[in-house]
């Protein structure tokens, strides 16, 4: 039971990763999205709760957190650069950052 839950998540996330790529590189309208410069998202794997997202500007971002099914786990607005994770169960996500007009989706591991 156990190895047949392992393989049909791990084929979601395969799939879901695919899909996150495209949306990155082109944009939910089809549009060439900017980059995120100097963006970094630290620590990954996560173990205590807390990940740091900073980029080179500082602007404020919009943070969204997907889980594997592609349902929204958490929506935050950083004006810093620490977001509290506590409520998330261990797992692989789904993190999408938008800071202006540039929009980076990055894998993200629970530990």
């Amino acid at each position: 039971m156990k190895q047949k839950y392992f393989y049909t998540t791990l084929l979601l996330f395969i799939l879901f990763s695919f899909g996150a790529l495209a949306q990155e590189s082109r944009g939910i309208s089809g549009a060439a999205k900017e980059p995120i410069e100097g963006l970094n998202i630290y620590p990954n794997p996560v173990s205590g709760g807390r990940i740091y997202v900073t980029t080179k500007y500082g602007q404020p971002k919009e943070v969204d957190i997907f889980d594997v099914l592609g349902k929204k786990v958490v929506s935050a607005t950083l004006s810093g650069k620490e977001l509290n994770i506590n409520d998330l169960t261990p797992g692989v996500y789904i993190i999408k950052i938008r800071e202006g007009d540039a929009t980076a989706t990055r894998k993200l591991i629970v530990k």
